[in-house]
């Protein structure tokens, strides 16, 4: 063998071959969005251990209750009788008082609302055949002129009822409460602020038109529940900012429902059921209680901070804590339940703090429960790989298992929704997924033209992924092709990246390693 000079390098500088176990090759980096800067290790919060929706007695227990049920079965007859005729009495004064009243913008005029008492006191006959014979009160609400407008922990249908008897105020309701029977008449003639919670512009609308009507005090006050849906009264959730973005005095409202053997709260219990469970109690505890009003605090306090500072008044009188739960979390439970989980409320992830964490949608959000839920979890909600890969269109190969182990934070072989959601939202909110998502596409050839189609894909991926052929490709291609047209925009292209952005991995750059499975060597350039 010819001498080697000292200084000569044993190996080539740009070609090393290594001999490895051939188990471990996989593993040389296990993080597939490196690129992107994401962190090496998935951190997934544990589930809430506060479930605010939960209704303590969803049916009927006990040897007491029982008897109980079936000794007022006669009572609930004749309160049933009592709650429809309240009820169609109260829809005909409504109904007169609505009539040929035209400008909705202006307040109702006075002779109408002294039409509305009828109502008013038929509101008031409804609680008593509902069990509520008397209703315990503490403080007093604050002039309409101090507080025009006015807040309220959120439990059932009763509260609404009682407001509307004891103030008859604005109320600020989602649009599909316009077409319940009877109920949406009644509603119409409180001059309802109409929104839709999912379009910013309705949002937007109904804040400004709270505004309006709080600073003439010809408009009776206005009565919102920030928490945008019932909890079971324990606990306050978090609070939508409408309330508080016009800025004038609120007077927080806290009601409870004191009770040993019947919880009243409407939470995971269907309408007809409380409603009979209602008719059935001898008697019905509410109380309710006006606390002092809160200020804001000058016109440079924000309305995150009165929020912030009403809310905390709330938790207080109700001896309660505010978690991070919103109305996106009820859909996510509601959805959860209609697929047979085993334990629907461990899909709920306390929206609002994810929303503030990752800055997605409530949705988004939801979207995201739908794709999981398409990848038939067990009824525990833990999802095997190849489901997962069948439901992204992908191929079982190193990176898809790579991208499986990042979300697998328990390393067990399968994953929960909790942390499909928060891996997906880890990736989508790094400062490079959305220029990867444009380097994408320019990769696959819309650098040259407008859209890309199958056989770009195909000339990007296959490189990557050796071994995936043109059928395989063609499923990630119709992945994007939501349309079936054979072309993908950019902006299809970036949504469908931002519905699934764990495919990313594919468009990035990888650690290039060539696998040779058996002879245990890597060839590394």
């Amino acid at each position: 063998m010819a001498d080697a000079d000292l200084t000569s390098p044993l190996l080539s500088p740009d070609h090393i071959v290594l001999t490895v176990n051939s188990s471990v090759a996989h593993s040389a980096d296990g993080n597939p969005y490196r690129s992107l800067g994401c962190d090496d290790e998935l951190l997934v919060p544990p589930p809430a251990t506060l479930d605010p929706f939960r209704n303590g007695t969803p049916t009927v227990a006990g040897l007491y209750e029982w008897t109980k049920t079936v000794l007022c079965l006669p009572v609930a007859l004749l309160r049933l009788v009592l709650f429809g005729l309240c009820l169609a009495v109260g829809y005909v004064a409504t109904k007169v008082a609505l009539e040929g009243w035209k400008d909705k913008e202006n307040p109702m005029p006075k002779w109408r609302c002294r039409v509305m008492w009828i109502t008013r006191m038929c509101g008031r006959c409804i609680l008593f055949s509902f069990g509520y014979q008397w209703i315990k009160r503490k403080g007093k609400p604050a002039p309409r002129e101090i507080a025009p407008i006015i807040v309220s922990n959120h439990v059932s249908y009763i509260e609404p009822i009682f407001y509307f008897y004891e103030l008859f105020p604005t109320i600020v309701a989602s649009e599909s409460h316009d077409s319940i029977p009877f109920v949406g008449t009644i509603i119409r003639a409180m001059q309802v602020i109409y929104v839709n919670r999912f379009l910013p512009s309705s949002r937007r609308q109904a804040i400004r038109e709270i505004k309006r009507r709080a600073s003439c005090d010809k408009f009776p006050r206005v009565l919102l529940f920030p928490e945008g849906t019932t909890t079971n009264g324990r606990n306050l959730i978090s609070f939508q900012l409408g309330a508080f973005i016009p800025g004038y005095p609120i007077q927080p409202v806290i009601v409870r429902y004191p009770h040993v053997h019947f919880d009243q709260s409407w939470g995971n219990v269907s309408l007809g059921k409380l409603m009979f469970r209602m008719f059935t109690q001898f008697h019905n505890f509410f109380e309710i209680e006006y606390l002092p009003v809160v200020y804001p605090l000058d016109d440079k306090e924000t309305a995150v901070h009165f929020r912030e500072r009403t809310s905390r008044a709330l938790a207080t009188a109700l001896n309660g804590v505010q978690t991070g739960h919103s109305y996106g979390d009820t859909m996510l439970c509601l959805k959860a339940q209609e697929a047979k989980q085993e334990n629907p409320s461990s899909y709920m992830v306390e929206v609002t703090k994810f929303e503030a964490l990752f800055h997605v949608s409530s949705m988004e959000v939801v979207d995201f429960l739908d794709k999981f839920l398409a990848m038939n979890p067990d009824p525990s909600g833990r999802v095997q790989y190849h489901d997962f890969l069948r439901v992204l269109r992908l191929k079982a190969c190193p990176l898809s298992a790579k991208i499986f182990s990042f979300i697998d934070v328990e390393k067990c072989g399968t994953i929960t929704f909790r942390q499909f959601l928060y891996g997906s939202a880890h990736v989508m909110s790094q400062p490079g997924f959305h220029q990867a998502c444009e380097e994408a596409f320019a990769g696959c050839g819309g650098a040259v033209r407008p859209y890309i189609v199958e056989q770009e894909l195909r000339d990007f991926i296959q490189p990557v992924i050796i071994s995936w052929n043109a059928d395989e490709v063609n499923e990630l291609f119709m992945l994007f092709d939501t349309d079936d047209d054979g072309r993908v925009d950019k902006n299809d292209f970036v949504s469908c990246l931002r519905r699934n952005p764990l495919i990313i991995a594919f468009f990035t750059p990888q650690p290039k390693q060539k696998e040779f499975e058996g002879n245990g060597v890597i060839e590394v350039v």
